[in-house]
């Protein structure tokens, strides 16, 4: 991860289509109590919450196709992919808007 020259993650605005997110962070211990292994910790999860998004990206005829998702949004990402961008102790990745899955709707 790229550790970040700012101090604050909303000094960071996408531009085009990226999507800035958080990815959930894997549970380090069960419900009984039991802490897990940082081996069985270390994939990261596919969900995230979504921070910025960039205005949109010009498609071929130059009109600018808006992201379908908004910040705070729950969404379906990849296993792995993106930039990530690391602000203090807090990391977050950049991903295009077409590679995110879907859109967590509950």
């Amino acid at each position: 991860a790229v550790q970040a020259t700012f101090k604050s993650i909303r000094s960071l605005v996408p531009l085009l289509d990226p999507v800035l997110v958080q990815r959930f962070k894997p549970e380090t211990k069960t419900a009984t109590g039991i802490l897990l292994p940082t081996s069985a910790t270390s994939s990261p999860l596919p969900e995230a919450t979504v921070i910025a998004v960039g205005p949109g990206a010009p498609d071929k005829e130059g009109r600018i196709v808006l992201s379908l998702v908004k910040a705070g949004d729950r969404v379906l990402l990849h296993g792995w992919g993106g930039n990530a961008i690391k602000v203090g102790e807090d990391e977050y990745h950049l991903f295009k808007d077409s590679e995110i899955l879907a859109k967590i709707e509950e």
